[in-house]
Parts: structure tokens; sequence; C-alpha cells
């Protein structure tokens, strides 16, 4: 089957996409119809659904994954779908990594990674802690986003984040050794895991009704709460863990109650502004020829960025 990227114009295709978004709308003269923005691993198109019916709401609503046959024509210099008709198609029909973006790194090696940072942790305390946590979401862990759109919004994505993390606060520790470096590294594993709750899946993601009403930030730290009760640590540690948690974020601003108190809690939360931040960039980038500048980035305030000419050997 085609990808988007595949698509040429003036050409019938049927393939399988995901649908991310849906609009519906009325003609000048008076004729329904659906905007629809179907997705794949190597991007994102708008098609229009005409004279739509009630059946076709159904089969093109958020988040379904369809097989549909569609003509690709030209509008506004951009490439678009005459949607002409297609099926939902069940869990066992489609191919998620065909539709939804994954992390640039195999997931076996990740999984290594991860087992090798969890059989690394000499502090019993924290290694009894991330251990119980990870088992706990096991799956949601290693196949969620870390988030819907700014940042690793990819199948796991919050995995990825969390080793590469984890990389870089392993490289800081070693230069300042007054560092706990199991405290950071086992923490920069847990950080998000309240996006586990936070977020729907990896598949057209969004925010749960526990995610827009508490936030990854407060249900990270209650995770982290009931984790500490479960495996019996408490006092200043099980205090310390929660206080990560919750000030990873750094400031208020940026939804944290608390900002960092503790060198560990400082190192972690730069950390995870660096990775996330560097990611945005990536993104950015991608789309931004050298000798250019980015569109403006409302996540890096508002700037925009330029792309050196000496990225164009990359």
């Amino acid at each position: 089957m085609e990808s988007i990227a595949q698509f040429q114009e003036n050409t019938q295709v049927t393939t399988q996409l995901l649908v991310i978004n849906v609009n519906r709308g009325m003609t000048n003269v008076g004729k329904p119809y659906m905007t629809i923005t179907f997705q794949d691993t190597t991007g994102q198109i708008d098609g229009k659904k005409w004279d739509y019916t009630e059946e076709d709401c159904e089969i093109y609503a958020i988040g379904s994954v369809v097989e549909t046959k569609v003509e690709v024509i030209r509008y506004r210099d951009n490439l678009q779908l005459k949607v002409l008709d297609g099926r939902k198609l069940s869990q066992d029909e489609m191919d998620v990594n065909k539709l939804v973006p994954s992390a640039p790194v195999p997931r076996d090696e990740l999984l290594e990674k991860l087992n090798k940072y969890l059989s690394s942790l000499k502090n019993e305390e924290v290694a009894k802690v991330v251990s119980y946590l990870i088992d706990k979401h096991y799956k949601e862990y290693i196949d969620w986003p870390a988030a819907v759109r700014n940042h690793h919004n990819f199948v796991s994505g919050l995995m990825y984040h969390s080793l590469c993390m984890a990389d870089t606060a392993e490289a800081i520790c070693k230069i300042y050794p007054q560092i706990n470096r199991d405290v950071v590294i086992g923490t920069c594993l847990i950080h998000d895991l309240g996006k586990v709750i936070e977020l729907s899946g990896p598949v057209a993601t969004k925010f749960t009704l526990e995610g827009k009403l508490l936030g990854h930030i407060s249900i990270g730290q209650a995770e982290v709460r009931e984790a500490c009760h479960a495996v019996g640590v408490t006092g200043e540690i099980a205090v310390i863990l929660e206080h990560m948690m919750i000030s990873h974020h750094s400031k208020p601003d940026f939804g944290s109650p608390i900002m960092p108190l503790t060198r560990e809690a400082l190192v972690m939360a730069m950390v995870d502004d660096l990775d996330a931040k560097m990611n945005i960039l990536d993104k950015a980038y991608a789309t931004t020829k050298p000798g250019e500048f980015t569109s403006k980035l409302m996540t890096m305030d508002d700037r925009y960025f330029y792309n050196p000419l000496y990225n164009q050997d990359k």
C-alpha cells in the first residue's frame, strides 16, 4: 500500500490511514462535506468527503484507522484527497507501526538499555520504587508517547525521552560526582510516568479526563507515594522522590507547584527541559532547509531558529 509521501497527483489509491481530525461544513449551495486530516508515518494530508452520510461519520471518526479509496488532486499548490469510499478497520487488521511515527531507535535497543539502567541502580530503595512503577505500567510505559504534540509525540516516545534523559544525566554525574547518581537516573526513568494515565495512548493521542483535571505531575507524585507504601520505602528518600516528581517542570508557570530544591531535582529538571527542546528543534529543522529559519516555535518563546548551512551535509 502506498504511503502519503508516495501519493501523486491525478491517481487513485486504496490504502490504510489514521484519521486525526474531522470538520464538517456546507458548500455555498448547501451541500454537506467533511474535511478529514489523515496521517501515516510519512506525513499528514487533508481530504474532502462530499455529500457525507451518517455512516461516513462513523467510519471517518477521529482516531479511526480506515482502509479508504481516494483520488489524489492538487488544490492551492498542495496535494489533497477526494475521499471516495472506505471502511473502518479492526485492531487485528491495522498496522499501527505504519500509521503512527515511532521512536528513532528500535524498541529492542530501548528495552535493553532500560533493563541495564534498572539493574544498575545500587540504591535499594530507589530501585524498588522505580522497578515497581515500571512493572505496574509496563505496557503503557514502553508504548505511550511523551506528549500530544510538543515533543516526543510518537510511539515509545515516553520511554525514549526518559532514556535519553538518563544518558545525559549519566554523563553529568561523571563530571559532578557529588550528585547522587541513582536518585537522578531513577527519577529520569519515571519522571513522566503520570503520562500513561494523562494521555489516551499512541494512536490519535488526546488527554484523558484525569489528564485534564489532574495533569501528569500530580498523577506521577501520587503514583510514587503509592509505590513507596507498596514496597516499604519511607522517610527522607520517599519525600525526595515525590519532590523530584512535582518539581521536574521547574516553575509554577510550567506546571510544577514547587521549584527544584535539591541538587538532584535541579539536574533532573534541567535535563528534562534540554531533551524536550532538542526534540522540538529536531522536528522544526526536519522541515527547514539549511540557510532558512524555522516557523515560529511557540514552545520556544516564539522564536524563529536558523538552520545553519553546515547542516546541509547531514
